[in-house]
Order: C-alpha cells, then structure tokens, then sequence
C-alpha cells in the first residue's frame, strides 16, 4: 500500500487540473539508474495499462506497473516546499541506502 499526504494529493490533483488533455491517474514508477541503482519516475497518463495497479485516494488516481509494485509497497509519498525548492519527497521502507538527494535507491 501506498501513502499519500494531504500536501502530495493536493500537488498532484493541481498537476492533473492543469493538464490540457484527459488524464486517467499519475503514474508513479521505479527504473534503474540514478545515484544508489533505482530511481522514482512520475508522469501524468492519459490511460491506465491493463496490467496496472489503480489506486483511489480522494479522488487522485495513482498507476502503478507490477515491477514497481513491489518497490513501492509501504513508500509514504510527500509534497514539500522549502527555500531550496518544492518537489515529491519519498520515504520508502524497502530501501537499504537512498542518495543524499532522496531521489533514488538501493533495495
């Protein structure tokens, strides 16, 4: 299961508001690659593949592919705005070592 915070659905639900096509849900993945071997992917989706996992929270659709499922079981997923900047924070429970930047890691 897949936490959202109030901050992240209120984030994404403008990102999905402000989009000029349909959108099905926010897609979000793992792939390799970045500083610590996995990396976090996010994209908005005009449709959801058959084989993805469709999350509701308060009306933002999350899609998740089977690879990324499992890697992303447990993951709290958070907005934050700072002086450095804003973006998604991830806080993942299956991760052995993350990068100081929080955008990818090692399982």
């Amino acid at each position: 299961m897949i936490t959202l915070t109030p901050n992240a659905r209120t984030a994404i639900d403008r990102f999905i508001k402000g989009n000029a096509s349909p959108v099905a849900g926010l897609r979000l993945a793992i792939s390799g690659g970045g500083c610590s071997g996995f990396q976090y992917g996010m994209r908005l989706e005009e449709t959801a593949a058959e084989d993805d996992l469709v999350m509701e929270f308060d009306g933002v659709t999350l899609l998740v592919d089977p690879f990324s499922a499992p890697l992303l079981d447990g993951v709290t997923v958070d907005f934050v705005e700072s002086l450095q900047g804003s973006g998604f924070k991830f806080v993942n429970p299956n991760a052995s070592s993350s990068c100081a930047c929080g955008s990818s890691f090692s399982a």
